[in-house]
């Protein structure tokens, strides 16, 4: 409900740029057929869409390339399978985790009672994609605040080949020193943005199942995702929003669909300059 604003329309920001009405052919895939009752057959079946959508060949202008997919969610763990099949397209994987919570917890941390069914969950699924070899020692959070349910796992997320941002090294750098670390981290390999609605602060996003106070402004966060053109992102996805704890005026759902946009903006962008690149040279 919150994408109907998104109507065709040049940004404030970038001029002359509508990322709806440029090159890119954007095609809504619908929802994949989920099951209620198994986590890891829905699982099996988010990522089985994704592959499906990826092996389809692009436009013309884009004929050797595979789709950019970007996912409404959602539980945050629909990003693992996504990444899972952006890695049969793309190889290892960077992701950019706008969230409060570092999400590579260890689940035999938990005092060994957590069974192999539950090991995969929304505070899990980073680990789980270090562990299944997708990702790249270069991805990177940011927003976190959330507390940390042991020691180790600080320790344990630079094992998974991240770095952090807190959310509160915003008052201290800036959204530019945010974004050029971020930069830095990263490189120029493929990359996977998520961002967790609960990166930014409950009076901006309260329809979260896990909020927590401290967080970005909705103004900040999209400075933020904005100031990332150049990166290549290869897919992405927006998730954890909650519609019944959602206000009268959906707020929540707005930003989530304008966090969308953004993303889905860098992705055209990227394109964009690699065309400008190959005129320049011819």
């Amino acid at each position: 409900m919150g994408s109907r604003r998104l109507a065709p329309a040049y940004s404030v920001y970038r001029d002359g740029f509508d990322p709806y009405s440029n090159w890119a052919k954007i095609v809504d895939c619908g929802d994949p057929p989920v099951t209620p009752l198994d986590n890891r057959i829905a699982l099996d079946q988010i990522y089985r869409a994704n592959r499906a959508i990826g092996k389809h060949k692009t436009t013309e202008k884009n004929k050797d390339k595979s789709p950019k997919i970007f996912t409404l969610g959602g539980d945050h763990t629909i990003t693992l399978p996504a990444i899972k099949a952006a890695y049969e397209n793309w190889g290892p994987i960077t992701v950019i985790h706008f969230d409060s919570h570092l999400d590579t917890w260890n689940p035999y941390y938990f005092g060994g009672n957590v069974t192999d069914y539950q090991s995969v969950n929304h505070g899990t699924y980073l680990h789980w994609a270090h562990e299944k070899g997708l990702l790249t020692d270069r991805s990177i959070h940011a927003a976190i605040r959330g507390p940390y349910p042991g020691p180790r796992d600080v320790e344990h997320d630079k094992k998974c080949g991240f770095d952090r941002i807190l959310a509160r090294d915003i008052d201290k750098i800036g959204t530019q020193g945010i974004i050029n670390k971020i930069k830095e981290r990263v490189g120029n390999g493929a990359v996977y943005i998520t961002v967790d609605v609960d990166s930014m602060d409950p009076a901006n996003t309260p329809a979260s199942g896990t909020v927590e106070p401290g967080g970005w402004t909705s103004r900040e966060l999209l400075t933020i995702l904005d100031g990332l053109k150049g990166l290549n992102v290869v897919g992405g996805d927006v998730v954890e929003v909650a519609p019944p704890y959602d206000t009268a005026a959906e707020l929540t759902s707005i930003t989530a669909a304008q966090v969308a946009d953004s993303i889905i903006s860098l992705m055209i962008l990227k394109e964009e300059e690699e065309d400008k690149k190959v005129q320049e040279i011819h």
